[in-house]
């Protein structure tokens, strides 16, 4: 039986159908992927049933060794995702093996089992930080050069913060506006007042961490830019056995805030304002698309982290 890459089930399907370059997009995939099986000398399995703007599927090179390809709908956050992998070299990240730029697509180093950070249960809610920390740890260790095809974080947030504003205009929701002020000011002064500039993964959650063999676990789907290593670990925090969940949530959070920010060597107060802003940010982007899984308590989660910042 002929095997189906391109099943119609697929999550990158039914995203990128929504949008208006997307059916041109998905009628040109096919070719885009036969080309680069055929340059690259690919063996191809069924496609991944995960990822929303990106067809991936389990590949083969030459030698036997395996390998991801992904091929990704042309869009701000995925346009990095090969330089950052670049300049990381294999440090806390998948290898980047081969690009084609212009089509947006990787040929990059399969994580085995693949198993994701969230979904690894058997471990503690620590230990699962820590490997995250340590991850981080080794992203930021790679210096960005003066000249880098990376947006640089403060201005993609200061965009943010003027789109948190707006909506909160147009809007007009129950929020603290105290509260909503003080996260888009956030957005807009955090990425000016750090210490040092690194390549941050940008979508740092815990699915995003999978089990490996080059090294127990690796990073995948980075959305990179070039600013404060503290914007990272938000995610991190938020999706580790959720600390907003238990009856003592503000000392659970109070204390993993501190074991990430020891590992990693930021200040808990500066990590917790970005946890806050980045909350703002979400819950004022959830007005606007509706139809997306509307976010659990931001408020109430941005003002727990406002406590930590002592903001």
């Amino acid at each position: 039986m002929e095997l189906d890459l391109f099943p119609p089930s697929l999550p990158v399907v039914a995203t990128v159908n929504q949008y208006d370059d997307g059916p041109a997009w998905l009628a040109r995939l096919p070719g885009v992927v036969e080309e680069l099986r055929e340059r690259w000398s690919l063996r191809l399995g069924a496609p991944f049933h995960g990822g929303s703007c990106s067809w991936v599927a389990p590949a083969w090179t030459p030698d036997g060794e395996p390998a991801v390809l992904k091929v990704t709908w042309p869009h701000r956050e995925a346009i990095g995702e090969a330089e950052g992998l670049r300049l990381w070299s294999g440090r806390g990240a998948v290898l980047l093996l081969q690009e084609d730029r212009e089509q947006l697509a990787v040929l990059i180093e399969r994580c085995e089992p693949g198993t994701t950070l969230a979904e690894s249960d058997q471990l503690t809610p620590d230990r699962r930080l820590l490997i995250g920390a340590q991850l981080l740890y080794e992203l930021w260790s790679a210096t960005p050069p003066e000249q880098t095809g990376l947006e640089p974080l403060g201005e993609v947030t200061a965009e943010w913060a003027d789109l948190v504003e707006a909506r909160m205009a147009r809007f007009k929701p129950d929020f603290d506006p105290g509260l909503v002020a003080l996260g888009a000011r956030l957005l807009r002064e955090l990425p000016h007042s750090a210490e040092r500039r690194v390549v941050v993964h940008g979508d740092f959650n815990p699915g995003n961490i999978l089990a490996a063999q080059r090294k127990p676990w690796l990073v995948i789907d980075a959305k990179p830019m070039i600013g404060d290593p503290a914007y990272d670990v938000w995610p991190l925090i938020s999706q580790i056995d959720d600390p907003f969940a238990h009856d003592d949530a503000q000392s659970v959070l109070a204390e993993r805030m501190s074991l990430v920010a020891g590992m990693v060597g930021e200040d808990v107060r500066r990590l917790a304002a970005w946890a806050l802003a980045r909350e703002i940010e979400l819950a004022l982007w959830s007005l606007a698309h509706p139809d997306a899984p509307p976010p659990a308590g931001s408020i109430e989660k941005a003002r727990a982290f406002a406590k930590l910042a002592e903001l």
